[in-house]
């Protein structure tokens, strides 16, 4: 089972980090008494797999030593357990700009005691968590999407690693899939519902979808798609777009949205993206 301890400065984005971990198949538990954490861990193992990725948020909220911490890690060493910790770290500035920005009291803000001075208190109760952990992120000047994809070039999977795209073929006269990041239309091509030994057929089928590029209108269209996505992929994961999601629509939903959305998903997973064909209206 894999562990992983996030700790680090109020305000630097732990809870943030977890979320992004839990889009990486993460069991994330915030702010857990670390005295429960080897028993935890041992309940996790009696799932048998459900809970084979484990992260556990601890901080100052907590207010137990962390002297406490690190006799829970050892107890896990102990019960044969490996674990590695992640500290989210920010510079002072960054996290006195985002509490005033948030107007939330720091967990060691108290009266007589400045913002600033609870930050530099935080910082020294938490000196040996740092210098024991095993990755740092800094979040000063992290986007969301620089922190996602920092996340999943340490812990994402092969299959992480990359954005997933979903190609899905929908009916205009059905209403736009709401969940689509980017819609094309191409009621503009042939229309094989015209065709009486077509018109019962789909998209998925090889007369229909030979009908459809008979033309070259659709290869024309599916080329400049292509070129036209092959740019914008590497942009969407420089912002670490996990997944994206391109709806194909025509009348019905039933041959051209189909055929197009076929051939789309086959560049798709010839270029190695994760990638599924969906066909929302085949059906209706």
């Amino acid at each position: 089972m894999e562990i992983l301890i996030i700790s680090g400065l109020s305000g630097a984005g732990k809870s943030r980090v977890a979320a992004a971990l839990e889009d990486l198949d993460f069991y994330c538990v915030d702010n857990m008494p670390v005295s429960l954490i080897p028993k935890f861990a041992e309940l996790c193992t009696a799932t048998r797999g459900r809970y084979d990725r484990v992260a556990l948020v601890t901080d100052v909220r907590s207010r137990e030593s962390f002297d406490e911490l690190f006799e829970a890690l050892d107890e896990l060493i102990t019960l044969g357990f490996q674990y590695k910790i992640l500290y989210v770290d920010a510079t002072v500035e960054t996290i006195v700009k985002r509490y005033k920005e948030t107007r939330r009291r720091h967990p060691l803000d108290s009266e007589g005691v400045s913002l600033e001075s609870a930050v530099h208190k935080e910082i020294k109760i938490l000196e040996q968590v740092r210098i024991r952990a095993d990755y740092v992120i800094d979040t000063t000047g992290l986007t969301l999407g620089r922190l996602q994809r920092t996340l999943r070039r340490m812990f994402g999977s092969q299959e992480d690693k990359g954005i997933k795209v979903s190609v899905m073929s929908f009916g205009y006269k059905h209403g736009l899939p709401i969940e689509a990041d980017i819609v094309f239309d191409v009621r503009f091509l042939p229309n094989p519902f015209y065709v009486a030994e077509l018109m019962n057929k789909t998209g998925q089928d090889k007369d229909v979808r030979d009908y459809v590029f008979q033309t070259g209108q659709a290869d024309a269209f599916l080329k400049k798609l292509e070129d036209m996505l092959a740019f914008l992929m590497p942009n969407y994961e420089e912002e670490g777009k996990l997944s994206l999601t391109i709806a194909i629509g025509c009348t019905g939903g039933h041959h051209r949205s189909v055929a197009v959305s076929e051939a789309l998903a086959e560049f798709f997973a010839s270029k190695g993206y994760v990638t599924e064909c969906l066909h929302r209206d085949i059906d209706k």
